[in-house]
């Protein structure tokens, strides 16, 4: 992908801001709306990563602005969502995608790594969609995109994480009911089991090398292979559109078959 590569711009003059953004889907969809055109910037909490993912996408002649932010701290949020607004006198797309894991069968789980899930995906999403929405009520346009998982439907040793995503899936209805009438559209993306570092971790988690856990988990999606980051930013990419103003408050499960 370079910055030549999208005859068709779909994104030109978009705002974009990307939790989450310095590391697997995240960086993916950033890539993806700035070969588009947007203007994209990049919210981690990981300085390092941030700072990596700007010269990579510089050498592939893509701009992007990088911001090291915990979505859990609201003055922070509040902050950076102030300067970038100013900056570029608008904020026209927010994808909600910083996550983490704390994965364990459920006897054995801390209220720290409940806490921990929670407050990055549930909280994190609620501060950043509240203070985003400000300023698309004002243009009386916008685009909020939430990252949810299949996990929401349940998965064993990921209570807190299943109960997070699910949460999210709730939130991204009740968004869409209460905003839509400022021509805020607001979506979730449910993953599949998609290549990323998260999916790395765990399979270290499990003890087993990681190609063997993307050989398990192909057999049993329908299309035959596991999904890629790409997947994931080609949905968001459609959830960003003005074309797609009348989807809302619908979960695109992006998993290689049939989802509930």
């Amino acid at each position: 992908m370079n910055k030549g590569s999208d005859a068709l711009k779909q994104l030109e003059g978009k705002v974009a801001i990307i939790t989450g953004g310095s590391k697997g889907i995240g960086k993916e969809i950033a890539k993806k709306f700035a070969a588009q055109g947007g203007k994209v910037c990049v919210l981690d909490l990981d300085d390092t990563a941030l700072n990596e993912t700007k010269k990579e996408c510089f050498k592939m002649g893509l701009e992007l602005e990088t911001f090291q932010v915990d979505v859990c701290q609201l003055t922070k949020v509040e902050q950076t969502f102030e300067h970038i607004a100013n900056k570029f006198k608008k904020i026209d797309i927010l994808v909600n995608n910083a996550g983490v894991i704390r994965d364990n069968l459920f006897f054995k789980m801390t209220e720290e790594d409940w806490d921990t899930v929670m407050n990055v995906h549930l909280k994190g999403s609620f501060h950043c969609s509240q203070i985003a929405q400000q300023y698309m009520v004002r243009e009386q346009y916008g685009r909020i995109i939430n990252i949810s998982s299949t996990s929401a439907l349940g998965k064993r040793g990921q209570a807190n994480y299943s109960a997070a995503k699910a949460g999210v899936q709730g939130l991204t209805k009740t968004l869409a009911i209460e905003l839509g009438r400022f021509g805020i559209t607001v979506n979730a993306i449910a993953p599949g089991f998609i290549e990323t570092d998260m999916t790395k971790a765990t399979a270290q988690r499990l003890g087993i090398d990681f190609k063997e856990l993307i050989r398990t988990n192909k057999k049993m999606i329908p299309v035959g292979r596991s999904g890629k980051p790409s997947d994931i930013a080609n949905a968001a990419l459609f959830f960003a559109l003005e074309a797609s103003s009348f989807v809302s408050g619908q979960v695109l499960y992006v998993a290689g078959g049939p989802r509930t």
